[in-house]
């Protein structure tokens, strides 16, 4: 690389951005194109040193990083103990990208979810380390004001349990007013809006499920309504924490299907929460696995459900039950002595 192309790299990378891109995240985010031309000769440049479009590359993608998850740690803090949560969790969620986070019960997934637009009570919740970036905008350092306007305009949430979600004496459409009324103030017929998103989800006559109480709907209707209700806020990222752990399993790939059409068709960005590999093939570009609080793996999707690196990978995804196959009883997976995060894919 000459002195120039590198100078004029660094210099964007630092004019562009509002925190210091370290050389890992280059790396890691950066392709290399053979056919890339740079001010570098190719004849003149020597064998073995790395091309300069990697990191122009780099710098050229970086902004359409839409979350950064960098080295968060959580603990809880009671009165006599306190207890590590999240330990050094680090993954990033680009522009039109979905991303699973699968792990076990008590593996820290929710508690990251919460903790991006800082829904964790503090306390007990403790920010130990680490940072949260929204477009670059560090979300740990950001005024009560500005988390209103990121929560639910930037980020929205689909919980996995709708009727604690929704207020059960007021209609859907009125909550979905609330919503684009908050988020949105310059919609002037809230009710349209209303109906609109209700068509957007899948929900046959929307102008008559508005006028409808929640409890007047089945379990995949009402989070149909929740995923309309995010939407409506017009969000960069979606995070659906376990959207279809109470649902049947027919409704499940309803929900699963309607996900994926939105994607396609809002081109946004989903951070999907679950314990199930079952659901992540055909969804998810890229996997994040959580084990007691610590990221023990994460890659694109096809190569971790092929090539499973991490023994705890390998046994969540032998949990997902298959068609024709015999039971079987699951190995004990000893993880005392495993390293507990390996490099990421």
């Amino acid at each position: 690389m000459t002195s120039s192309a590198g100078g004029s790299a660094r210099a964007e990378a630092t004019s562009s951005n509002r925190h210091q891109l370290s050389r890992r995240t280059i790396v890691f985010t950066g392709t290399l194109n053979p056919g890339t031309r740079t001010g570098a000769s190719r004849r003149g440049r020597r064998k073995g040193l790395p091309r300069p479009a990697l990191y122009i590359r780099s710098v050229r993608r970086y902004p359409t990083c839409v979350l950064e998850v960098r080295d968060l740690s959580i603990n809880f803090r009671t009165r006599t103990v306190e207890t590590r949560a999240v330990d050094g969790v680090s993954f990033r969620v680009e522009s039109g990208e979905t991303v699973a986070v699968v792990g076990e019960s008590g593996s820290g997934k929710s508690v990251t979810a919460l903790a991006l637009t800082r829904l964790l009570p503090q306390p007990p919740a403790v920010y130990r380390s680490g940072g949260i970036f929204l477009n670059g905008e560090p979300v740990l350092e950001m005024a009560p004001r500005r988390l209103r306007q990121i929560r639910g305009g930037q980020i929205a949430y689909v919980f996995q349990e709708p009727s604690t979600s929704l207020n059960p004496v007021l209609t859907v459409g009125r909550q979905l007013a609330e919503n684009i009324r908050l988020h949105r103030p310059d919609v002037r017929n809230l009710r349209a809006e209303a109906t609109h998103w209700l068509e957007q989800v899948g929900i046959a006559e929307p102008a008559k499920r508005i006028a409808a109480y929640p409890f007047q709907l089945s379990g995949g209707m009402q989070q149909r309504v929740m995923i309309a209700m995010a939407l409506s806020g017009r969000p960069q990222l979606l995070v659906a924490d376990e959207p279809t752990t109470a649902l049947d399993v027919t409704v499940q790939k309803q929900i699963l299907d309607l996900f994926r059409d939105l994607k396609a068709k809002f081109s946004m960005s989903i951070l999907l929460i679950t314990h199930n590999f079952g659901i992540v093939h055909g969804l998810a570009d890229r996997v994040v696995v959580m084990w007691r609080g610590r990221v023990v793996e994460q890659g694109c999707t096809g190569r971790v459900l092929r090539e499973p690196a991490h023994p705890y990978t390998r046994a969540l995804i032998d949990c997902v039950p298959r068609l024709g196959a015999h039971l079987r009883r699951l190995k004990v997976v000893d993880y005392d002595g495993l390293e507990p995060t390996p490099p990421s894919r």
